[in-house]
């Protein structure tokens, strides 16, 4: 499971990285948690250029009833997201880069939850594999209702995660960023080689404090080493 993440890279950093034209305004995030508004990257016609959007972390198939889906789509099992109605539309032609520098994993031990953060060892900022969907509130309400929401794709955990969980998000090769975003692309098969575990090298962690675990705390509290705090 990915249930949250960090974004602190400065913008122009998410700019150069990213190849985009421009990136809403976006303060520093230590702790953002699904519901929330989160920047993605995605391309929507044949000229593939890159745009960054905020959507709503959690997705809503674009038939669902009401938006209480959203609630346990935060993430999608990339084994099977293909065969599920509430993602094999969207795998398949809508999909998207989450881009974050780091995420919390809970480890846990009898009845206590440690949280762990992990980051690449250079702290530059990454990719998830996401998808997006667009859903609009059937229910006559007199307004235009309409939510564009995302999911992140999770895999088994490698060998360096497995120890505190057994499944980790989908990080994505910057070398596979086009072939991912291609809208054109619809055939799962071609998709499903990027949807391995990263290298067991890519990433590293260190405990830190259960402050994380409120959605309400987003500072630099939530990242700094549990050591530290003691």
């Amino acid at each position: 499971m990915c249930g949250r993440v960090t974004l602190r890279t400065p913008m122009n950093i998410l700019v150069t990285q990213f190849v985009l034209e421009s990136i809403p305004q976006w303060p520093p995030r230590f702790n953002i948690c699904p519901s929330q508004q989160v920047p993605i990257i995605r391309t929507r016609d044949a000229s593939h250029r890159r745009e960054c959007v905020m959507l709503r972390w959690g997705l809503i198939p674009s038939w669902a009833k009401d938006e209480n889906v959203a609630i346990r789509a935060i993430n999608a099992r990339a084994e099977t997201a293909a065969d599920k109605p509430t993602f094999r539309s969207a795998i398949r032609r809508r999909r998207c880069l989450v881009p974050v520098d780091g995420f919390f994993e809970w480890q846990k031990i009898g009845k206590h939850k440690q949280p762990f953060f992990l980051h690449r060892s250079n702290h530059e900022v990454f990719a998830l594999a996401g998808m997006w969907e667009t859903w609009r509130d059937p229910r006559p309400t007199g307004t235009d209702h309409t939510l564009e929401t995302f999911s992140i794709l999770t895999t088994n955990a490698n060998a360096f995660m497995r120890p505190i969980h057994d499944r980790m998000p989908v990080i994505l090769d910057s070398k596979d960023y086009d072939t991912w975003l291609d809208p054109e692309l619809h055939d799962v098969s071609i998709l499903s080689p990027l949807l391995a575990p990263c290298n067991e090298d890519l990433l590293v962690m260190y405990p830190v404090s259960t402050y994380v675990n409120s959605p309400t705390h987003d500072s630099e509290v939530c990242v700094r080493p549990l050591e530290v705090l003691n």
